[in-house]
């Protein structure tokens, strides 16, 4: 859980009991000003989470499977498993939606019907990747986790006491997930992309590569705003994106919503 000064970690252990890490936070965009104007902060944002996430995540790892703690990942082969998530990254959700858009160019004439048809291939990839990963037991454990934080997060914004037995009635979705997120990343591509004209592939890739910390800049800030004007068209807007969580979280276990409520208590009484 991220508080404005604080990320708390909780994760359950072999022996049962729930280890709680604190780390301060402060974010870029608060350390460096000119890093949180509108359109950058949402770029920015998104990299300082995957950098932190990547962290805690290993660290939780080595709490929750101590037997593994020994074999530690070799900066080398950290680097070489960046570098293969964002090649297949690019190989799925860049490369292989631009070879069907320079394909359908022959026989599609609006650019705004190509990009449309483009952004549809992206998002089945997006889905199908979702809905196989959901298949993986591991990643089924994971997704409850996924649906305690929420269930948590939801009880807290409802002002609720924090517990258990509050926590069940409670979603497990939540309007401003990063699964959402991604969802209003692949729809705002679509609306950028469509200013590229028909470019051949390879300068395709190249424009959206370098169109995508403003993509993801107009998608933070969307989601911002729906997270601020919940009703009418705005609340409409976020139920594609909980729709989509559907892949993402499942209804977790008492002991699992347990965890998520000891580390939003570390960071609301910080």
């Amino acid at each position: 859980m991220r508080g404005k000064t604080l990320i708390a970690m909780a994760v359950r252990s072999p022996d049962h009991k729930i280890v709680i890490e604190k780390y301060p936070f402060i974010s870029w965009s608060k350390k460096y000003p000119i890093l949180g104007l509108v359109f950058i902060r949402g770029f920015v944002t998104l990299i300082e989470m995957l950098i932190i996430g990547s962290k805690l995540l290993m660290r939780s790892a080595e709490i929750a499977m101590p037997e593994e703690a020994g074999k530690k990942i070799s900066p080398l082969e950290l680097f070489l498993t960046y570098t293969a998530s964002f090649i297949l990254f690019i190989a799925f959700f860049l490369a292989l939606p631009a070879f069907f858009f320079t394909k359908l160019r022959a026989v599609v004439d609006s650019v705004i019907l190509l990009n449309v048809c483009e952004g549809l291939v992206r998002l089945s990839i997006f889905l199908i990747f979702l809905a196989v990963v959901s298949l993986m037991k591991d990643m089924r454990r994971v997704f409850a986790y996924h649906g305690a934080e929420h269930k948590v997060v939801n009880m807290y914004e409802h002002k609720e006491i924090l517990t258990i037995e509050n926590a069940r009635k409670f979603s497990v979705r939540h309007p401003r997930c990063g699964t959402s997120f991604l969802l209003v990343v692949m729809v705002v591509s679509i609306i950028v992309f469509t200013f590229l004209g028909r470019p051949d592939l390879l300068h395709r890739i190249l424009y959206k590569l370098l169109l995508m910390p403003v993509v993801s800049g107009i998608s933070y800030e969307f989601i911002r705003l729906t997270a601020k004007l919940k009703s009418g068209i705005f609340g409409f807007l976020t139920w594609p994106g909980m729709l989509v969580q559907f892949f993402t979280t499942r209804e977790p276990t008492d002991d699992q919503v347990e965890v998520a409520i000891k580390a939003l208590e570390t960071v609301v009484e910080a």
